[in-house]
């Protein structure tokens, strides 16, 4: 634990502010936290602090935030950055440096302007934690190995991480004390070695099994081809790193690529968040549209799409939903013709549940849900929601804006689960409405917007 202030550092100039945004929970409202609580309950989130968030003026605000994820029995791990800070008292002291996040060679003159710059925003958070009634531990957990030689050039006192103290960071958990993880980690011999913030973190997340990583940051989200993606898959993230990396916008491109190792390696979401949001951190956790970026994994990797050879299965598994009348009788043929509109979920190689997505060729901003069905063996556990949300995310990211669900008897799981609101069938385009006629089904029309 920190007994006092760390080396000399002059104070930082507030960085600009962003202006605030309109929330869409109000985080003094439990009716609308209270309901996350227990699926958060217990679980680790890594929240990672950027340099330049520390030396804004939203960052007391933040503390609270965090303040109040710990009294709801989310379990927190800070780790922070000193970017901003190192290249600040660089300036101020006239000492050249190398690189000012850890990416680079570190020489001697800049990992002891690091340490110093640790040193004071470490305390700074420690303070902050402090007025928040918090306890709260820096952290020699982190040890690390010598970058070494990259293409031939000597990376000096750049660190990789060998090893997470995870037996330690789990104890201080258990004792109801916040640990703060510095990027400043220690070598075999003990002596210090500066680490990118962004890679710790999801070196960290992974070593402690974490639900998520937050990226508090000065920037608005993931920016891709100048626009912030408000979520987006691993699985196309990394295709935009392989090959167009130059569209993913340089001052988060580090965050992209941790966020892509992060949920590779276990981490089931990132969160990319502009902490110079007053309550962005809460609304990001306990609202369904957020305020950052989302990049998703693990969540959704049992969904996939389906193929042919999974007709009959999908066939087999709604006939109970279609003699009720839950969902519209198709024949195999009928399937198999549109089965490129089908997902499916699998455990261990078995289909339990599916989700149909239809696109609309007349109305290219509107998608419809449907077939969705759960083995009622699997009810209760989320999977029908998550199909929804995997149905909702694969059809923004072709540029819907609202899907549509038609429902006989399930209306009430998607509007009170789902988010979804009941509309008049006029909202249903016209070829589409006239199916509904002629259906005679008078199904539901329900709606949702996709901000």
């Amino acid at each position: 634990m920190s007994n006092g202030p760390g080396p000399t550092l002059p104070p930082s100039a507030p960085a600009v502010s962003a202006p605030a945004q309109a929330t869409t929970i109000k985080p003094n409202d439990l009716r609308g936290i209270l309901k996350y609580v227990p699926r958060f309950q217990g679980q680790i989130f890594i929240i990672a602090i950027d340099g330049a968030i520390i030396a804004d003026e939203n960052f007391s605000n933040l503390l609270v935030d965090i303040a109040v994820l710990r009294s709801l029995g989310i379990k927190i791990v800070l780790v922070h950055g000193i970017g901003h800070q190192v290249q600040e008292l660089s300036e101020l002291r006239g000492v050249a440096i190398t690189n000012n996040d850890g990416t680079g060679i570190t020489d001697a003159a800049t990992l002891d302007l690091s340490i110093r710059a640790g040193s004071r925003v470490s305390h700074l958070i420690l303070e902050g934690l402090t007025q928040n009634s918090l306890k709260a531990v820096i952290t020699n957990a982190v040890r690390a190995l010598p970058l070494g030689i990259i293409r031939g050039v000597d990376q000096l006192l750049t660190g990789k991480v060998e090893r997470i103290d995870k037996d330690f960071i789990f104890e201080l958990i258990a004792q109801q004390v916040v640990p703060l993880i510095t990027p400043i980690a220690f070598g075999p011999d003990g002596k210090s070695l500066r680490v990118n913030s962004d890679l710790l973190a999801a070196e960290v997340a992974e070593a402690l099994h974490a639900t998520k990583i937050i990226y508090l940051t000065p920037h608005a989200g993931l920016e891709i081809n100048g626009s912030v993606r408000r979520e987006i898959s691993v699985e196309a993230l990394t295709k935009i790193f392989a090959t167009q990396p130059e569209h993913i916008a340089e001052p988060v491109r580090s965050k992209a690529a941790h966020a892509i190792k992060a949920i590779e390696t276990g981490t089931p979401r990132v969160h990319i968040v502009d902490g110079r949001i007053f309550d962005g951190l809460l609304n990001e956790i306990f609202s369904n549209e957020g305020v950052g970026s989302l990049v998703y994994g693990n969540d959704y990797q049992q969904i996939r799409k389906a193929s042919k050879r999974d007709v009959r299965l999908i066939y087999n598994l709604t006939r109970a939903a279609v003699k009720r009348e839950e969902l519209l009788h198709r024949t195999q043929q009928a399937i198999e013709k549109n089965i490129d509109q089908f997902f499916v979920f699998e455990i261990d190689e078995n289909i339990i549940a599916c989700v149909t997505l239809y696109f609309y060729p007349d109305k290219p901003q509107l998608a419809e849900i449907g077939s969705l069905y759960v083995l009622p063996f699997y009810h209760n556990r989320g999977i029908g929601k998550k199909m929804v949300e995997y149905a909702c995310l694969q059809a923004k990211e072709r540029g819907v804006t609202g899907v549509i669900a038609l429902s006989t008897q399930s209306f009430g799981f998607f509007s009170n689960v789902c988010g979804f609101e009941e509309a008049t069938k006029d909202v249903l385009p016209e070829a589409r409405l006239k199916i509904y006629e002629d259906s005679g089904r008078n199904a539901k029309v329900l709606v949702k917007a996709l901000a």
